[in-house]
């Protein structure tokens, strides 16, 4: 036995010998990296050859070099491990240069989760391949100095040099590409109420129209109504020209079309949005931290961006609902031009379908077309309307190279009415037609190179043109009244963005505008003619810096605008930031904070104006009775976000400074005064969404306290005329394989309004008599309460073509909402008081069918 042990244990040192002294000799036999130029001198010596190189050539290269059996062989090893070619001249002299071909490859990730990215397009020069569920691809024969462009649905495109991603015997380089952002700000914090809408680490709100989910009451997208579900974001009058962003007015947002600032965002006088919601890439809403490269927008900023990458097919779709019909198309004509185009007109001319009767009714009340000052007339006259709409819009796409990317815009939007009255007395006759017209022309383009993986610009400008012409014919005399209301606006702007690190990036920036505006009335009796206009200059430099730290958890966007205002001589300095930190895998805080200023806003000098449809009309500032409207703002938000339960709660705090009388549209004692002001608003923003698989439900509330300060008027501070003080929404969508289905309530309390005292309401006077109010807006409207439904069917007709149907119903429970309220005396003698109501959208049905290809 003791035997036996004896040489089982000499065995046992035997082998375990023999592992070491083995792998000590794989340790000294590993051979370590030595110069290339040491390589080819030993090669030399070896088989008496001579190697001719520029000393450029292989400088820097080092080489773990196996002695080989042969010349050749020791040639293929260099030629199979550097990126270098050798030719042979003669028997015994060869030449060593840089290969013109470079075998590539590389794993792409997403650089917030470090996932890989499938699918992704990795393309140069006419070649191209797509990664795999690794996110590794690879391509051979690339020529060495060329750049690679990289592409992925729902990410930024990525630049990057052949020369840095060569493909090498034991690695491949790792790409990181960002989601949907130039710098490091829009990172996602959450996908909220439906597919397409989600939270950016910035504080924006992101809509992604081509994962749009559904909401209730939308058969198709509309990105301005979908602007309204979000908690802050309402419109008091229940249209989207005149959307309220913390308890501003319409005038003091920044609307922006593939960056060209528009005057008009409506058709049906502000029912519908005025963009094609089909070639829409995303659209940007940021009530507060805005970036410092926006300027205008006291209130906030809504930036639409059109599909912006040439796609390798073309797509398209038609379709039509109860209102309009409309077509687009994304047209590659080679794969460096491709164009897009959208149309889209009103069936409202010679189809009056349910949806139209409702709209017309919502948006022609207490205007010349449905209402009567003369009693006598209306009952001896005849009506008739003629109403339709359309917009159309071009892009071309031409990506010269792979460094470079030049885009042209052109968008014209319309909407028009003629209405024709014929009084008929004693057997004659006489016909008289007055009419409205709406547009806005505008078109733009812009260059952007990216000159390394670093640095890129953007050099950009704009033209704009925003028309409103009313042309009032009085059918009882002969009095014309001629309106006019003219936007001029051309700007330009020059943007860097330098990446200085993985977790710092720059902006900086210089912008120009110029914007004109022109008013003219003309009444020919009595005469009087009247034509305003105004000219303003803004130059503005701006710099900001972009912070994400390396373990993603803390993110900072600080930044600042410096604006010089030409006319004025004033400079205006506004800072901006915008701050987030992760506490852990569920909660995170947020700081917002920003000033902002605008030299345009909209005013009402008469509710008669337009045809009394579209009263407002955009004026200049000009520093004197017309202030520079100036706003700052600051908030605080946290969010908790686990197990697809969202949470997020912000207060806020705004005030705004050079508003005016004119423009807050009173229709009390307040009505023809004419002062500047300011308004302050405080609240908190609450948010609570619950998603599922197939199920999506959530509740919003917001709490506002809203107050004026006119110091020149008694009381000198009062509501504001958008001071809802508590507003809620609640909402459910379900998706059913192809059916989705959603519905939804909003409620709110009611929008204030000032009554005529009870006690001597009326005062005579000579030079006419006029009303006498309580305290301004001392009075609530009734609440608002209105429930939507709508539901969508997505089908295929075959492999390439598919189609949807969409059907949808607005108030539903046909509550009949008052919007608004104020009184008039039946004339400037009388002391009898009318009270005009405003009155919401009645049950409104809509259907929608559309065919994609």
């Amino acid at each position: 036995m003791q035997t036996k042990f004896k040489k089982a244990a000499l065995k046992l040192i035997y082998f375990t010998a023999f592992i070491f002294t083995s792998f000590s000799l794989g340790q000294d036999i590993e051979v370590a990296q030595v110069a290339l130029i040491k390589t080819l001198k030993e090669i030399e010596t070896t088989h008496q050859v001579s190697f001719s190189y520029a000393d450029e050539t292989i400088a820097n290269i080092t080489l773990a070099y196996k002695p080989q059996p042969s010349l050749e062989a020791s040639l293929n090893y260099i030629i199979r491990n550097t990126d270098l070619e050798i030719k042979q001249i003669d028997s015994n002299n060869y030449i060593i240069t840089k290969s013109a071909t470079v075998d590539i490859c590389g794993y792409i990730y997403e650089t917030f989760s470090n996932s890989p990215i499938e699918g992704a397009s990795v393309t140069i020069n006419g070649k191209g391949t797509i990664s795999n569920k690794s996110g590794y691809f690879r391509l051979n024969k690339i020529a060495r100095n060329s750049i690679v462009k990289i592409q992925s649905l729902g990410y930024n495109n990525y630049f990057i040099e052949v020369k840095k991603i060569i493909l090498k015997p034991d690695s491949c380089e790792h790409i990181y590409m960002d989601h949907r952002t130039e710098l490091l700000s829009e990172v996602v914090v959450y996908q909220y109420l439906t597919n397409g809408l989600s939270k950016q680490r910035s504080g924006s709100i992101e809509i992604i129209t081509e994962d749009f989910g559904i909401l209730p009451g939308l058969t198709d997208p509309d990105v301005l109504q979908t602007a309204q579900a979000l908690p802050g974001v309402e419109s008091i009058s229940e249209t989207v020209s005149n959307i309220n962003i913390r308890g501003g007015t319409n005038d003091q947002n920044l609307l922006l079309w593939d960056g060209i600032k528009m005057y008009q965002s409506g058709h049906f006088f502000g029912l519908i949005s005025a963009f094609n919601p089909h070639l829409t890439e995303k659209v940007s809403i940021i009530k507060n931290g805005t970036s410092a490269s926006y300027t205008d927008g006291v209130s906030g900023t809504i930036d639409i961006e059109t599909f912006n990458q040439l796609k390798g097919e073309a797509f398209g779709g038609i379709g039509f609902n109860l209102i309009s019909t409309d077509g687009y198309a994304h047209i590659p004509l080679n794969e460096k031009l491709g164009i897009q185009v959208s149309a889209r007109r009103s069936i409202t001319d010679w189809l009056k379908t349910p949806t139209y009767n409702s709209f017309f009714d919502r948006a022609f009340q207490d205007t010349k077309i449905t209402n009567f000052e003369n009693e006598e007339v209306a009952k001896n006259s005849t009506q008739s309307e003629d109403f339709f709409f359309y917009d159309t819009s071009l892009k071309i796409l031409y990506d010269p190279n792979e460094k470079h990317q030049f885009r042209a815009n052109i968008i014209a939007m319309n909407n028009h009415l003629d209405y024709e009255e014929t009084l008929t007395q004693k057997d004659t006759s006489e016909t008289k037609q007055s009419s409205l017209d709406q547009t806005n022309f505008a078109f733009g383009g812009s260059l952007k190179s990216y000159w390394n993986t670093r640095f890129s610009t953007t050099i950009s400008g704009y033209y704009t043109n925003y028309n409103l012409d009313a042309t009032n014919l009085a059918l009882e005399t002969d009095q014309r009244l001629i309106q006019n209301n003219e936007v001029l606006e051309l700007g330009g702007k020059l943007t860097t963005k330098y990446k200085a690190s993985h977790s710092i990036s720059l902006l900086n920036g210089y912008q120009f505008y110029e914007v004109g505006i022109t008013n003219i009335q003309n009444v020919n009796n009595p005469f009087f003619y009247s034509k305003i206009k105004g000219v303003v200059r803004n130059h503005a430099l701006f710099s900001e810096m972009n912070f994400l730290s390396a373990n993603k958890n803390t993110y900072l966007k600080l930044g600042g605008r410096l604006n010089y205002i030409e006319r004025f001589g004033k400079f205006i300095l506004e800072p901006r930031v915008s701050f987030n930190q992760r506490l852990n895998t569920k909660f995170s805080v947020e700081i917002l904070g920003e000033m902002k200023n605008q030299v345009t806003n909209q005013i009402i000098d008469f509710q008669r104006d337009f045809l009394g449809i579209e009263k407002r009309r955009w004026i200049l500032a000009n520093n004197k009775d017309l202030p520079v409207t100036q706003s700052k703002q600051a908030s605080i938000g946290f969010n908790y976000n686990h197990d697809n339960l969202y949470m997020a709660i912000e207060g806020f705090y705004k005030k705004v400074d050079g508003i005016t009388t004119s423009n807050q549209g009173f229709q009390n004692q307040n009505q023809f005064q004419r002062t500047s002001g300011s308004y302050k608003v405080n609240g908190i923003e609450f948010l609570i969404n619950k998603k599922t698989k197939t199920f999506s439900t959530w509740l919003s509330y917001t709490y506002n306290n809203n107050n004026y300060t006119f110091k020149s008027l008694t009381p000198a501070t009062f509501p504001n005329n958008l001071d809802i003080k508590h507003s809620m929404s609640f909402a459910g969508t379900y998706t059913l394989n192809s059916i989705k289905f959603a519905l939804g309530a909003n409620w709110r309390t009611g929008k204030p309004y000032t009554k005529p005292r009870e006690n001597n309401s009326v005062t005579v006077s000579n030079t006419g008599n006029y009303i006498n109010y309580e305290e301004p807006n001392s009075s609530n409207l009734p609440n608002y309460l209105r429930t939507d439904f709508s539901a969508t069917y997505k089908f295929d007709f075959s492999e390439s073509i598919n189609g949807s149907i969409g059907v949808s119903l607005l108030n539903i429970l046909n509550e009949k909402n008052t919007l608004d309220r104020y009184y008039r005396l039946e004339d400037e003698k009388s002391n009898k008081i009318q009270q005009v109501d405003y009155v919401s959208l009645g049950t409104t049905p809509n259907f929608s069918f559309r065919i994609y290809f």
